[in-house]
C-alpha cells in the first residue's frame, strides 16, 4: 500500500470524524437561533416523506444488493444519502424559522412518543458516522469491511427513518 493510499484513508477518517462532531454540535447550535417573520410551516410533512422515501429505499438497497445488483445498491444509497442531507437541511431550516411543537397528547403514547423521539434523536446523531464509514468503505472497494460495518449501519439507519416519519405523525395534529 503506498503512503498516498495510507494518507487519502487517513484523510477520510479525519473528515468523516469532525463531520460526525460539527453536524449534530451544529444543529444543536442551529436550534437557539430564531429568525422571526419567515413561514416553513409547509417542511415537515416534506421531510417526513423523506424520511419516508429514505426508509423504503434502504430497503429496496438491501434487495438490489442481496440478488447480486451492486450498481442499483450503489445508486440507491447514494440516493438515501442525499436525500438525508436533504432532510438535514430543510430540518434545521425549519428550526431557525419556527418554534418547537410541543407533544400535546397525554397518557402513555406520551410515554411512547417520548421514548420513540429520545432513541430517534440518539441514533440519528450515532448513524452519522456509521454512514460515512460505510459508504466510504464501499467507494474504496473494501467490501468485506464495508459488508461487516453494513449490518450495524443499515437497522440503525433504517430506525432512525422510520421514526422519523412516527415522530411527525404523532406530533402533526399539535402544529399551530
Amino acid at each position: 500500500m503506498s503512503t498516498n493510499t495510507i494518507n487519502n484513508k487517513e484523510s477520510y477518517k479525519g473528515l468523516i470524524v469532525a463531520l460526525s462532531i460539527v453536524i449534530p454540535l451544529a444543529v444543536a447550535a442551529l436550534f437557539r437561533i430564531k429568525i422571526p417573520g419567515y413561514d416553513f410551516s409547509f417542511l415537515p410533512p416534506i421531510y417526513a416523506c423523506i424520511n419516508g422515501i429514505t426508509a423504503v429505499l434502504l430497503l429496496a438497497a438491501i434487495y438490489a444488493i442481496k440478488n447480486g445488483n451492486r450498481q442499483r445498491h450503489e445508486l440507491l444509497m447514494k440516493t438515501c444519502i442525499g436525500l438525508s442531507a436533504l432532510f438535514l437541511v430543510m430540518y434545521v431550516i425549519y428550526h431557525m424559522f419556527s418554534d418547537s411543537t410541543p407533544y400535546g397528547g397525554g397518557g402513555m403514547l406520551r410515554y411512547i412518543y417520548y421514548f420513540i423521539l429520545i432513541t430517534h434523536i440518539i441514533l440519528s446523531v450515532i448513524v452519522i458516522p456509521f454512514v460515512l464509514f460505510t459508504f466510504s468503505r464501499a467507494l474504496a472497494g473494501n467490501f468485506d469491511r464495508h459488508r461487516k460495518l453494513a449490518r450495524i449501519t443499515f437497522p440503525i439507519w433504517l430506525y432512525v427513518a422510520v421514526t422519523g416519519v412516527v415522530v411527525y405523525l404523532m406530533i402533526s395534529p399539535y402544529y399551530q
